[in-house]
């Protein structure tokens, strides 16, 4: 096996581009091999055909698979790829020969591994790397082979798996420095190599770095299993590939829009080998050398590509014309995308901070409607898709399916409705949340979904390591999960015990690097006004719970089922929906992300009948004891009020027909908008007044009340869909009279302006106003609709000779897609100009990040009112130029001002170095007195009076400094109660002993080396211990001012120290037997105090070590006070902490000190544990002072990188916050 080369993967990729080599199958054809060729001598009486096996030649001709090898390193290749694309037992079944699975593997890794060992002889400078190849295989795991049965599949994905963990071991057993899961064609495949690559690992007890190609099959810019370009990263990011890319199907030009999207979206580097343009009616391919080295030269230098090579049809002459173009070309800079749940179906879709509430369907659920249940018990599969379907067209963003049915054999149940569910792309589009409370029936439906789905759920009542192995399984598939706030003691009910748990949970799922933003918590909803008062607090407890979650755990979302809050009025679903929608209300405002709820039982807060939703509200915010009891009385009012109805409130068809349209808009009704919109027209033109001002009147007005709504959290994207659907009704209607009007007026054409929604949004209804009003006012316009590729817009522009291009846009996304047209625009030399618009698109966005990538006119619109003024000033020969120098001097002006409000300047490493912190006055470093490695146990009676209480208080959210928090007006009352509770619980803790506290530290001769400290062993000062890596601060500092590293403090003969403490041993047991009893309360008093110990004793250590085992400052004298305001001389930077941010340096630390000696450790992500532990460095110089690093800049990063041995992307992670 060869040794783990990411690292210098990683350093090469950094610093300039790789080449892959080319098509195998290409060259194999010039040889003409024959039937005997293939069989050779060992296979000659073999009963199958053999020809066509490329693979085989591995074994029976290896003499020119060898040759073809030779050739692509000749031209240049740095990554050879194995030829083993077919060589999977399935594949290998088509030749009956799948019992040689493992010997062509590693004998096609072998063969590779000989030559590239021989060119990086010869050449270390270059050297070469074998990439084994993992083809998709000849069957396909998430599409049907018979259009009959769209549920039969024809291989499994267990299958698959077992399939792909025979090749990649005998790909790495040949020598692979990569694994390349290669021309994926369907996710799912993908996912199965995934799943086998991880499993190898485990085995393996160590990692290589892989690579992952995708096909997107034709200009639909999908795979052939449907999925989008960045649907299908997010689907398989889970690995952290090496690469991801895209290769073969197409030619580099039809590539490239596809190529980009992934370069921005993707922070890994990014590959792409594409055919020698596309095949003609031979079948054979006619881009020569140089037509497709000018296309990915043209990719290199827009710096969208890493790794680049090619594939069918290519040859070495190709590979050496690409790796002499891209030679000179700057790598793509690998880009830190926002931290957000990324999910997919056959399209992306992401939550992030700025996302608005997710509405996750709930129909396609058995527990939840018996009418779903009864069609999946009488195998009425097609019925249940129509629900799943439903749910998708209301406005469902995910859809949840549960199969969990004592009548039902649930996992069967969850295969099948998944396997037919991803035939029917108008709901597999959306992200799945696979719902049991049986672990193999969660297993069985992430083994039939292709995008990135939700496991709902897992929980700790099974105890921690179940846990811990459910989510790294769920990792493994590639999911994220809902984690209820659930142990073994019990769901949550109170707060406490919500936020106990969830952050318990939190902490063990980033401690084995599963990604904070993939957790999704549900701190369980429950019945409110059952007539039990313990139930009155269950809202506010989850509400509360959402909050702290959200200002305590990171990236984390928050879920819930919503239908269960409104449990005990069961039958009455006006009340019901009003419960739903006021708790919802005030959910989302503390931050709820998603909730699972039928979309038809939602309200507008606003629109709530007042009486009932003040009592709603009463009850959901448990203002009085009295709230249940009284909307209990009530609701009984409000159900007879129902149940005489004979059908639906008609009373608003009272009203104005113009408040009826505006009632329709915000209800989403559709019954009446044909027979409304036509009377407003008919008045509107009796009174002389064209069709266009319907639009501009009555209908622009409901729209503006439904996007104050929805903007203030008072409407949900369902409705908001609904409403969308009345307006097009509307306009439809009112097209035929526009154009009658149109062709009256005798208007002849303005111009031709092309209209698109970008690629990514599927909002439209302001496009359409516009384009309205544009040809109500003389215009052709052509609108190309929603989710429009770049490709196509620059495509349409120029086959219809347009004079302008509209670009609209609703979503934050939209914005970059709409500055990646521009700067397309630019290179492919059009000429028209550009106007943007859309609700997140405004002038500063055009100006600052849109009108720079294009040379040509780029105008902000923002809104309807203005578009026609705008393109008639910019199709007038005598208004146009003076116009845009106009905009282009507002632009300019724009930029100019937003640049000047940027953050701090940023120097060069060089130039910090050279205004490092020096000290002028005599000092002579102190020799410790007591030096090496020392272990403690220290009396908890000895630390008490070390103890800072503030930060105590802060844990339990009370603000404010100890001891003045105790007389505080507003909390002063609850501080003193938790201080007395405190003081009594401190006391037991110490006379019984129910804590250990244990320190270590070492003390030794040191020495500062730019950002380091190197720690010797003993005087002589010959062999290092340690050596502790820093950073420097890098913002540029005024006149007088130092940019420093802690390493500043430390001489060249010096001396620096390193300490562990921890207070936390036996708190675990303490900790259950509270829990054990239902007393949280006890339990969280008990964690917050062995923090408060640990500090307290890593104050106490540092005082001894100053006064005693170093004694460099023997008579210092200080109280408490004096030490919380760290009077003393010399420092103990922890890592973590501002002026040392990088927490690896815990690994070394431990290392050094063998921390797990005295029970600590330290999890994936450099936590310490127990929990209640401080390790950090000591420093003694006088000056020596806390400082911090807010941002580095590249340079300093990879020089940071270097010195730690530290692959760059590592590093970045690492030091993300920095960057």
């Amino acid at each position: 096996m060869q040794p783990d080369r990411t690292s210098e993967l990683s350093a090469l990729l950094a610093r300039r581009l790789l080449v892959l080599d080319g098509a195998m199958g290409t060259m194999i054809q010039r040889h003409g091999l024959l039937e005997a060729d293939y069989r050779g001598e060992r296979f000659k009486d073999h009963p199958h055909d053999l020809k066509g096996n490329n693979d085989l030649l591995v074994l029976t001709r290896p003499g020119i698979v060898a040759g073809i090898h030779r050739e692509y390193l000749e031209a240049g290749a740095d990554i050879l790829e194995t030829c083993t694309f077919n060589s999977t037992a399935v594949s290998q079944a088509d030749y009956n020969l799948s019992e040689l699975v493992y010997e062509l593997n590693f004998e096609g890794a072998r063969l590779a591994r000989v030559l590239c060992d021989e060119f990086t002889a010869a050449d270390p400078a270059k050297p070469r790397f074998v990439a084994g190849v993992l083809g998709p295989t000849s069957r396909t795991a998430s599409i049907s082979p018979d259009v009959n049965d769209p549920g039969y599949r024809n291989v499994s994905f267990d299958e698959l798996v077992a399939n792909y963990v025979e090749a990649i071991t005998g790909l790495v057993e040949g020598g692979a420095d990569i694994l390349l899961v290669e021309t994926v064609f369907d996710t799912l495949n993908a996912k199965a190599a995934l799943f086998a690559i991880e499993s190898v690992f485990e085995r393996a007890r160590r990692r290589w770095p892989v690579m992952i190609s995708g096909t997107i099959t034709d200009a639909s810019g999908r795979t052939l299993s449907g999925q989008t370009a960045e649907a299908f990263w997010n689907s398989l990011n889970h690995i952290q590939p090496l690469s991801f890319g895209l290769n073969c199907a197409l030619g580099a030009k039809e590539l490239r829009q596809y190529v980009e999207e992934l370069s921005r979206v993707c922070d890994c580097y990014i590959s792409a080998h594409p055919n020698a343009g596309l095949p003609n009616a031979f079948g054979g391919y006619d881009e020569t050398a140089e037509m497709l080295a000018d296309e990915i030269e043209s990719w290199a230098k827009t710096g969208i590509v890493n790794i680049v090579g090619g594939c069918c049809g290519t040859t070495p002459e190709h590979i050496k014309a690409i790796a002499e173009r891209v030679a000179a070309v700057d790598p793509r800079k690998v880009p830190k995308i926002e931290r957000k749940l990324r999910l997919s179906g056959l399209e992306p879709f992401n939550v992030g901070p700025e996302s608005l509430y997710v509405n996750v369907g709930e129909r396609t659920n058995v527990t939840g409607s018996k009418a779903f249940a009864r069609m999946i018990l009488e195998g009425r599969f097609d019925d249940a898709l129509a629900v799943a379907r439903q749910q998708v067209d209301n406005g469902a963003q995910v859809i949840d399916i549960n199969m969990d049915e004592a009548m039902l054999d649930s996992l069967a149940a969850m295969d099948k409705f998944l396997k037919l569910i991803a035939s029917e792309p108008d709901i597999s589009r959306v992200p799945i949340m696979i719902d049991s409370s049986k672990w193999e029936v969660i297993e069985a439906g992430l083994k039939c979904i292709q995008g990135k789905g939700i496991v709902n759920s897992i929980s700790m009542k099974e105890g921690e390591a179940k846990f811990i192995e459910q989510a790294r399984l769920a990792r493994r598939y590639g999911a994220a999960v809902i984690v209820m706030a659930f142990d073994e003691q019990g769901q949550a009910d109170t707060l406490a015990r919500k936020t106990e748990i969830c952050a318990k949970a939190y902490r063990l799922l980033t401690g084995i690097g599963f990604p904070a933003e993939d957790i999704i918590f549900d701190p369980n909803i429950f019945a409110i006004a059952t007539g039990i008062p313990e139930h009155d607090n269950y809202a506010v407890d989850f509400i509360e719970s959402v909050r702290w979650i959200k200002q305590h755990l990171p990236h984390a979302h928050v879920s819930g089922g919503v239908s269960n809050v409104s449990f005990s009025f069961r039958g009455n679903d006006p009340v019901r929906e009003a419960i739903h929608t006021v708790f919802l209300y005030h959910a989302i405002k503390a931050g709820m992300t998603m909730g699972i709820v039928n979309a038809g039982m939602l309200g507008i807060y606003d629109d709530l009948e007042a009486s009932l939703r003040q009592k709603v509200e009463d009850v959901v915010l448990n203002r009085h004891p009295e709230a249940g009891e009284a909307l209990v009385e009530f609701a009984q009012t409000v159900k007879e009020g129902k149940s005489k109805d004979s059908g639906p409130d008609l009373s608003w068809r009272e009203q104005p027909v113009e408040k009826r349209l505006e009632h329709a808009l915000i209800k989403g009704i559709t019954d009446f908008v044909v027979a409304d919109t036509e009377e407003v027209r008919a008045q509107l033109a009796a009174a002389g007044k064209p069709p266009l001002a319907v639009i501009e009147g009555p209908l622009m007005a409901g729209m503006n009340h439904v996007g104050d709504l929805f903007g203030a959290g008072k409407m949900f994207l369902p409705q908001v869909v609904k409403s969308a659907r009345v307006m097009k009704q509307a306009v439809a209607h009112l097209l035929p009279y526009i154009e009658a009007e149109k062709s009256r007026t005798g208007l002849g054409s303005k111009g031709k302006i092309l209209m698109a929604t970008v690629k990514g949004d599927v909002h439209d209804i302001g496009k359409n106003i516009v384009g309205v009003v544009l040809g109500c006012n003389g215009y052709d316009v052509i609108d190309l609709g929603v989710m429009v590729s770049c490709e196509n817009i620059l495509h349409a522009a120029r086959e219809h000779a347009v004079d302008l291009i509209g670009l609209s846009g609703l979503i934050t996304p939209s914005l970059e897609e709409m500055s990646h047209v521009a700067g397309e625009m630019q290179r492919q030399g059009l000429q028209q100009p550009l106007l943007i618009g859309g609700a997140t698109t405004s002038r500063a966005h055009t100006a600052i990040k849109i009108a720079p990538n294009y040379e040509g006119a780029v105008v902000y619109v923002p809104d309807a009112s203005r578009a026609v003024g705008v393109a008639t000033k910019l199709l007038s020969a005598e208004q146009r130029d003076g116009y845009v120098g106009e905009i282009a001097a507002e632009y300019s002006a724009l930029r100019s001002e937003h640049a000047g409000r940027k953050g701090a300047t940023l120097v060069s490493l060089e130039d910090a170095r050279a205004n490092r912190f020096t000290w002028n006055q005599p000092y002579a470093p102190v020799k410790p007195a007591q030096p090496g490695r020392h272990e403690l146990t220290i009396p908890l009676a000895d630390l008490v009076p070390f103890i800072d209480w503030s930060p105590f208080f802060q844990s339990w959210d009370l603000a404010g400094r100890y001891p003045a928090i105790l007389q505080n007006e507003t909390v002063g009352e609850t501080a003193r109660q938790l201080f007395a509770d405190a003081q009594a619980m401190l006391a037991i803790i110490v006379s019984e002993n129910w804590l250990t506290a244990r320190a270590v530290f070492g003390l030794y001769p040191a020495r500062g080396e730019n950002e380091a400290i190197v720690l010797y062993t003993d005087e002589s000062r010959g062999t290092e211990a340690a050596r502790w890596v820093g950073l420097r601060q890098q913002i540029k500092q005024p006149q007088g001012r130092f940019n420093t590293a802690l390493a500043d403090f430390v001489g060249e003969q010096d001396y620096a120290g390193a300490f562990a403490v921890t207070a936390g041993l036996g708190i675990d047991d303490r900790v259950s037997a509270f829990e054990a009893a239902h007393d949280d309360y006890s339990a969280i008093m008990l964690k917050a105090l062995a923090d408060r110990l640990a500090e307290a004793a890593a104050e106490w250590l540092h005082m001894k070590v100053r006064t005693g085992f170093w004694g460099y400052a023997k008579g210092e004298s200080l109280d408490n006070d004096a030490l919380i305001a760290e009077q003393y001389k010399g420092i103990r930077p922890a890592p973590g902490y501002p002026a040392c941010p990088d927490h690896t340096a815990k690994r070394d630390l431990f290392a050094l000190l063998d921390a797990p000696a005295i029970g600590m450790g330290l999890t994936e992500s450099c936590a310490m544990t127990p929990a209640a532990s401080v390790s950090g460095f000591y420093i003694g110089h006088p000056a020596a002072a806390y400082f911090a690093i807010p941002k580095i800049g590249r340079d300093q990063l990879e020089d940071w990188a270097r010195r730690k041995g530290m692959s760059t992307r590592d590093a970045e992670y690492w030091l993300a916050p920095l960057l």
